[in-house]
């Protein structure tokens, strides 16, 4: 898709050529990269920040909606359409940051300066966003109308809408969102709004927030006396009550308030070129050691959920000295023929990096499966430079794409090598791109098994690549065994998220972490962030304990706390009723494995949406529970959190509301409802090896099959027969015989239909 799209934008700067600004414009016409390779394009023309296209698919209607140009009469039709980024004449960004995530909002004013003022065209709005973004909104007003962006519960009102022909929103790549609204009068402004939450970046006590805020040249106005004024407006509530500094920032912002834990900044200026650098912003709010709070909230009166609300944030410290916990790693790696290519080269590189990290004190094996299993060593190595090099030639000669996918064997296998590790912290690290049939069996094995393991059980880390393999699977595999879940969709990014997983399961800093007991609440949930996976806390103060939680009335689920890393703050939300203790304690083990203990401060968060900040984790954590659980009622529950809060899930899908002038409000024509979820992965693409982002192909459509059958059919007949023959037979012909033998060709052309039409009853009773 990503390329699609470039080749539309290169294809819409081509015919932005034909505008005329007369003699006041600053700039030259938009310039099309034209000596460089494809992957150089791509980077060039994908948005880098938000950004409008008019959707061209008939380029005689391309021109200055005030000042015509007159250009030649164009031929023909654009298809797939042209894209001609809008010029933009206002922008202003907020970000507010709290604990880890950031909330941006992009206000913004566009114009359709590139059709006729008597024609109209769809506009397509593109939103890049930063770590992890989640799109939460989008409001546009024009001439008179508004539009919004709306999640509906799968199922609702699926009888609107049916004749639909626009998409209305779907991913471009996994960080950029695009939205098409339907048919803009040329000349028309466009007020545009916004919304998407993202993490924040952490390291060493830092927080550093990144907005995609680079935009390119030829969207800026080509008429000089148009005023281009920026604004950027920033919060920062850290939610600790501790000291919050600032580090750095890329736009020249102005300290408007100073409070504990709390910072405010702004920027307002005229320009003449829009902003080319994104917004960069980093803080420092953690001190040298392990500290953390509680942050305790009511609900708001429109909550689906009336228990009050709190979340629990621990953060690592910047202690340079402290000692890492001596590790037992075993990497298990997807080699089935579908990661042939890239994905494997990139995990490749990945994992010889990760090798280069452990210490020599350090113990580590690989094992790589497809419907086989192939171990590098039947024990567990130390990692001296010999045995890592002699790794470096096993993979080399092992790591060869074929095969199917078999996850249970290398995995229970791997447990079993680690269940007897004493001093040391055992680590499994999981990479596929595919999904199996027995996932749900994989979860409870492992849950039986780790739960009645030692006092430390092997952490499972696990990678998904690509949108086949089940993430929430994956997932859910990491919250049983307090690990961790990352993931690449796009296979550009394989290699980079793959490398900071492996760092935070090497940066352990606090492990078997425990919280005293919660003895008066009546009721209680618990949601981990980065798993989201519902948690109780035990009475036990042991500093292992398999721990239940009670999730509204009717469900019970077993969890772990993860480790505390260097790498992350870790952040427990959830709910309760009852009266919440005025004190807390966390406890755990160090790297010496040595006992610790901190004591969490209360606090009221009165200005911190805890609702908002914890719903992405929540909702998809929640999600994973109803896939293992496959539980109806909390399908619901998490369809309920997401249109509350505007966070896509599984069980939702966005709609485009349009509302007129007299305030009548409905869904938009011409549009589909959208489910842009992830899916729970594709069990027949994993059979046939489908490479991670490529399509699978669609059988055809039945029109298709019988006008292949009707041609089969007369191309036999033609071989029967010269061409001069026919026709001279034709010519002689009167009207009354030309239906006749139309006739018969139609019933001829049925009869060849026979064979493919059984076919496809049999592909569809396959399913």
């Amino acid at each position: 898709m990503a390329d699609d799209f470039v080749k539309a934008v290169e294809d819409g700067l081509k015919l932005s050529k034909r505008l005329y600004f007369g003699k006041d414009r600053p700039v030259t016409p938009p310039k099309v990269p034209s000596s460089m390779d494809k992957s150089g394009a791509v980077d060039m023309l994908l948005p880098k920040s938000p950004m409008v296209y008019a959707v061209i698919t008939d380029p005689k209607i391309v021109d200055n909606p005030d000042i015509p140009s007159y250009q030649p009469y164009v031929h023909g039709r654009c298809d797939p359409p042209s894209l001609i980024p809008l010029q933009m004449n206002a922008v202003e960004l907020d970000v507010d940051c709290y604990l880890d995530t950031a909330f941006v909002r992009v206000s913004g004013t566009w114009r359709v300066h590139c059709v006729m003022g008597s024609k109209s065209c769809d506009c397509r709005i593109a939103v890049p966003m930063g770590d992890q973004g989640s799109i939460l909104g989008v409001e546009a007003e024009i001439s008179g109308k508004s539009y919004h962006t709306q999640l509906i519960a799968l199922g609702e009102n699926d009888g609107a809408g049916k004749s639909a022909s626009v998409e209305t929103g779907s991913f471009l790549k996994p960080n950029i969102f695009t939205l098409t609204l339907p048919q803009i009068d040329g000349g028309s402004y466009l007020s545009i709004r916004l919304r998407w939450s993202q993490k924040l970046s952490y390291r060493d006590g830092e927080f550093s927030v990144n907005v995609p805020f680079k935009f390119p040249e030829y969207v800026t106005p080509a008429i000089k006396k148009i005023p281009k004024r920026e604004k950027i407006h920033l919060n920062v509530n850290a939610g600790t009550g501790t000291e919050v500094l600032c580090n750095t920032s890329s736009h020249p912002l102005k300290q408007l308030r100073r409070d504990v834990g709390k910072l405010g900044y702004s920027y307002e200026s005229e320009v003449l070129k829009w902003s080319n650098i994104d917004f960069d912003f980093s803080y420092t709010v953690s001190p040298s050691h392990i500290f953390g709070g509680v942050l305790l909230q009511s609900p708001s009166v429109h909550d689906v959920d009336q228990r009050e609300m709190f979340c629990m944030c621990l953060l690592p410290g910047t202690a340079k000295s402290r000692k890492v916990f001596k590790k037992d790693v075993i990497f298990i790696v997807d080699i089935s023929k579908s990661m042939q290519g890239k994905p494997l080269e990139d995990t490749k590189n990945a994992l010889a990096v990760a090798l280069s990290k452990l210490d020599p004190g350090d113990s580590f094996n690989i094992i790589a499966f497809n419907g086989e299993t192939y171990l590098f060593s039947t024990s567990m190595e130390l990692a001296t430079k010999e045995a890592v090099e002699r790794a470096h030639q096993w993979i080399g000669i092992n790591f060869i794409a074929g095969g199917s996918t078999n996850i249970c064997a290398p995995l229970t296998k791997a447990v079993e090598m680690l269940t007897n590790s004493r001093g040391s912290i055992p680590i499994i690290f999981l990479v596929t791109d595919g999904a199996v049939e027995d996932e749900r069996q994989i979860c409870d094995a492992m849950k039986s098994r780790l739960t009645n393991g030692g006092s430390i059980c092997p952490r499972i880390y696990t990678f998904g690549i690509g949108s086949y393999c089940n993430h929430y699977f994956l997932r859910m595999l990491a919250m049983i065994s307090r690990g961790y879940y990352g993931a690449a969709y796009d296979l550009d990014s394989i290699e980079i998220q793959m490398q900071k997983l492996f760092t935070r399961g090497f940066s352990s800093v606090l492990a078997n972490i425990a919280i005293d007991t919660l003895k008066d609440l009546d009721e209680f949930e618990a949601l981990l962030s980065n798993l989201a996976s519902p948690v109780a806390f035990s009475s036990s103060l042991a500093y292992f304990c398999s721990m239940v939680t009670r999730v509204d009335t009717y469900y019970m689920y077993p969890s772990r706390i993860p480790d505390l890393s260097s790498e992350s703050p870790l952040i427990v939300s959830g709910r309760y009723q009852g009266k919440f203790p005025d004190t807390l304690k966390a406890k755990g083990f160090l790297g010496d494995l040595s006992n610790f203990v901190v004591e969490l401060k209360l606090q009221l968060a009165k200005d911190l949406p805890l609702d908002r900040i914890c719903a992405k984790q929540q909702i998809d954590l929640l999600t994973a529970q109803a896939w293992f659980s496959e539980d109806k009622r909390l399908e619901e529950k998490v369809s309920k959190m997401s249109v509350q809060t505007g966070v896509l899930c599984e069980y939702t899908r966005m709609i485009i509301v349009e509302t007129d002038e007299r305030n009548n409000a409905s869904e938009s024509p011409g549009t589909k409802k959208v489910n842009l979820g992830i899916g729970f992965g594709d069990l027949t693409a994993t059979a046939e090896n489908f490479p991670p982002g490529s399509e699978i192909p669609k059988l055809p459509e039945v029109a298709e099959i019988f006008v292949k059958a009707a041609s089969n059919c007369c191309s036999t007949l033609g071989n029967k027969c010269c061409c001069l023959c026919c026709i001279e037979c034709c010519n002689k012909l009167n009207d009354q015989c030309v239906i006749v033998l139309t006739q018969l060709c139609t019933a001829l052309a049925c009869f060849g239909c026979f064979e493919c039409c059984s076919n496809l009853c049999c592909c569809g009773q396959d399913g």
